[in-house]
């Protein structure tokens, strides 16, 4: 059984009674299934990080679009539906509406992710690590739309920084601008996915989720229209080591040089997997499933300050 948003959107009961009644939940999306990680892992985790909201007593809404609508809180039967299309398709904002009018089915990236949750009502959502400014953006002119959903949508972010692939610098200088809090849990450093460090500040350096939660809070009190970035880095223990990690990441750069567009993405995180032997994959699974409990933890407790 599901509540409808004017038709165009499908909110399981489950979730939308827990909605209603101000309980804890915590958005995931699905471009994760599809494009992050290999079958069957993407299937695999996306179950994972559900178990991991749930043990850490919030409600989990992944949130991907089939036959034409957005389902807030899809079935396992639906995600391994996605993750065995032929060609998925990883919407954006920018092909969002297009694919819900012709009826089709793909999944979510953390743009169009943090749409749906802030439509329902959904103010905590978790992801690997945010999209930003490409490396060769002043050639390329290539900016992720999460900095642009970020400066839209009133949604806590939980993530391990922005992918290792971007151009970190000018990704932390561009959410300052678009006025998008970077808060650290327990780090003042701004995490770079793959490692806990990139050099680079955060604005706020939180010691706990009670502190986080304060903050996100009187961002939302005060009437702040933006999201929020909850910067959490990676656990010590299944960060990639430097040497591998910087090999790999040089040589996959290289690679993609002279691409552009939305396939960029998915391929660099294919090719890392690849030149460390699995190991950036097991990497971005813990990092994932820290960055679910965390964000239940943080649901969790904004429901008690309401």
């Amino acid at each position: 059984m599901t509540a409808s948003l004017s038709g165009l959107f499908r909110v399981s009961t489950d979730i939308a009674a827990a909605i209603a009644v101000g309980k804890p939940v915590v958005a995931l999306e699905t471009t994760l299934v599809t494009h992050g990680l290999p079958q069957p892992d993407g299937v695999r985790v996306a179950a994972a990080l559900e178990d991991a909201v749930r043990a850490h007593g919030a409600v989990p809404a992944t949130i991907g679009i089939l036959d034409g609508t957005v389902r807030v809180g899809i079935t396992r039967a639906e995600l391994e539906r996605l993750a065995s299309a032929p060609k998925p398709v990883k919407v954006n904002l920018g092909n969002f509406a297009a694919e819900v009018a012709v009826g089709g089915c793909g999944s979510t990236t953390v743009a169009a992710t943090m749409f749906a949750a802030w439509k329902a009502g959904i103010r905590v959502f978790a992801t690997g690590g945010i999209g930003g400014v490409h490396r060769g953006v002043t050639e390329t002119g290539d900016v992720s739309a999460d900095l642009t959903a970020l400066a839209r949508y009133s949604v806590a972010v939980v993530c391990a920084g922005a992918k290792a692939i971007l151009d970190l610098p000018r990704t932390v200088e561009m959410l300052e601008t678009l006025g998008v809090p970077i808060l650290g849990v327990g780090t003042a450093e701004f995490p770079a996915f793959y490692r806990r460090e990139s050099g680079l500040r955060v604005d706020r350096h939180c010691e706990s989720i009670a502190d986080v939660a304060r903050a996100v809070r009187t961002h939302f009190d005060l009437g702040f229209t933006s999201g929020l970035v909850v910067a959490n880095p990676v656990p010590e223990a299944e960060a990639l080591a430097k040497d591998l990690h910087d090999s790999a990441l040089g040589t996959a750069l290289f690679e993609v040089a002279d691409m552009t567009g939305r396939g960029v993405t998915p391929y660099l995180l294919d090719r890392m997997r690849v030149l460390t032997g699995g190991a950036s994959v097991k990497t971005n699974e813990a990092l994932l499933v820290n960055n679910a409990r965390v964000a239940a933890d943080l649901a969790v407790a904004l429901a008690s300050q309401a």
